[in-house]
């Protein structure tokens, strides 16, 4: 008998949620994932990495060019520069789990290059991708997640949330004991000259020290 065809996109990623999920068989299951139609752009799935049990959840908007390149995330210049922030802000690397709201990269041709460049994710692309980050977050249970950018943020917290005004600013949650948000470090690299990058630079780690001081205080 033959076997019926999937559809080239099913408009969730519950549909490819296994039964009795673990993060193994998440990150197994999610290589497969047709819920939107990102799965024909981007080269791979990237899930999210870092302990079972972390004590940090960040999530970012989606993986870049190096990141789909090489199917982990957070591994460009910007996970890089977060990385070293995360160092001078006093938060261990290895309590963090890395993860994004969106798993596939989403990009376009550069019309001067061959550069592929980063196009913002959709509302519809970022419900269908949701399952996956909600399944994440039930089975690390993080006591912190840092959204990493409005993208980020709006998936959490709702389209209405607005890093520019609450960025840095202990929220609380039914999903985690504490939620902080602040900028993608890719905007700490996009700033015009040195000097702004650098006050960007140390206005990032300024919010990833109160999500440190949260963790040190009990």
């Amino acid at each position: 008998m033959a076997t019926r065809a999937l559809p080239l996109t099913t408009g969730s990623a519950a549909d490819f949620i296994p039964p009795r999920p673990t993060l193994r068989a998440l990150r197994e299951a999610a290589r497969g994932c047709r819920g939107c139609k990102l799965w024909m752009v981007g080269t791979q799935t990237v899930f999210g990495e870092g302990p079972a049990k972390a004590r940090v959840m960040i999530v970012g908007e989606q993986p870049g060019d190096q990141e789909d390149r090489e199917g982990h995330p957070f591994v460009g210049p910007a996970g890089r520069l977060l990385d070293a922030a995360l160092e001078e802000a006093g938060i261990d690397r290895g309590l963090v789990y890395l993860t994004n709201a969106v798993k596939h990269f989403k990009w376009e041709r550069s019309e001067k290059s061959k550069r592929r460049i980063h196009k913002k994710p959709n509302d519809a692309e970022i419900r269908a991708c949701r399952p996956w980050l909600d399944q994440e977050m039930k089975l690390v249970k993080p006591r912190v997640v840092v959204c990493l950018g409005a993208t980020a943020a709006q998936a959490m917290l709702g389209k209405s949330f607005r890093v520019t005004q609450s960025r840095g600013k202990k929220l609380r949650t039914d999903f985690a004991e504490a939620v902080f948000a602040t900028v993608h470090p890719s905007s700490v690299l996009r700033a015009p000259d040195p000097k702004a990058r650098e006050a960007a630079r140390r206005a990032f780690i300024a919010d990833l020290g109160k999500v440190a001081r949260f963790l040190g205080g009990t």
